[in-house]
């Protein structure tokens, strides 16, 4: 039997059928319990497009399948279980480069990926912060 999905696999789903809020997403997202993998005592996260993704799960069957391809062979895989928010507004900034947050990477029509941008990280982490001022100071 399939475990009913998350109130923020829900929002994920309704964003990429095109439908749904944005904000009420990002909102789900700092409110959800996430599950993070460990690796050597760190979070794991992957590099790609010159940003570090930490990478997040909304439950255990979608954790699982990340573990099949990534997983430690056959002992099981140590995760940490955090909220959205901290991930966004603690872990992200302490990473020093451009991260976000990649969500359920493992399901094939369930990812979610969050960049480091205004409104999602801290200003200070986001890769746009200077860009939305200078825009509005322009005449």
């Amino acid at each position: 039997m399939e475990q009913p999905r998350t109130a923020l696999a829900e929002r994920i789903a309704e964003r990429r059928a095109g439908v749904g809020d944005p904000r009420a997403l990002v909102g789900e997202m700092r409110r959800s319990i996430l599950l993070v993998p460990t690796s050597n005592g760190g979070l794991w996260s992957a590099r790609s497009g010159g940003v570090r993704w930490i990478c997040g799960f909304t439950d255990e069957t979608a954790l699982a399948r990340f573990a099949l391809h990534h997983g430690p062979g056959d002992r099981p895989m140590d995760y940490a279980a955090l909220l959205g928010a901290r991930i966004v507004d603690e872990v992200v900034p302490s990473l020093g480069e451009p991260a976000g947050l990649a969500v359920d990477i493992a399901s094939e029509d369930g990812s979610m990926f969050f960049p480091p941008v205004t409104g999602i990280v801290p200003d200070g982490a986001a890769v746009d912060a200077g860009t939305a001022q200078e825009g509005g100071d322009r005449g």
